[in-house]
């Protein structure tokens, strides 16, 4: 099967919107959510502008806005899970999705930042 990371960051998105379901809103919660929902689809939103980007530095620019907002999330999906424990397990799993993007992102500005210049 093909890597699809498109299909990943969507699903991602999806996710963080299912968890946001599960959560108790109470006067703690409710901002929390509000920024993890944010922060988490935009992953998503970000990763697919930068595919239609008009450049190379445009790409790498948005992929990078891509790379903060899933390192964002990470500390959203932290407090959320402090704030109401009942959704912990699944906040973690969303943590580890929300690592792992990070480190992706990360590494294809690695690889752009290590590409030869063309002349």
């Amino acid at each position: 099967m093909k890597y699809d990371l498109e299909e990943r960051v969507g699903k991602f998105g999806e996710n963080i919107i299912e968890l946001a379901k599960f959560v108790e809103i109470n006067e703690i919660t409710k901002p929390i959510i509000r920024q993890l929902i944010r922060s988490g689809t935009s992953v998503g939103a970000n990763y697919l502008e930068a595919n239609e980007a008009s450049s190379t530095k445009d790409f790498k620019n948005k992929i990078f806005i891509a790379k903060k907002e899933s390192n964002e999330t990470k500390h959203w999906l932290r407090m959320i899970a402090k704030a109401d424990p009942k959704i912990a397990n699944y906040a973690l799993k969303l943590w580890q999705e929300a690592h792992e993007l990070t480190l992706i992102f990360s590494a294809i500005i690695k690889k752009l930042n290590n590409k030869p210049v063309s002349q």
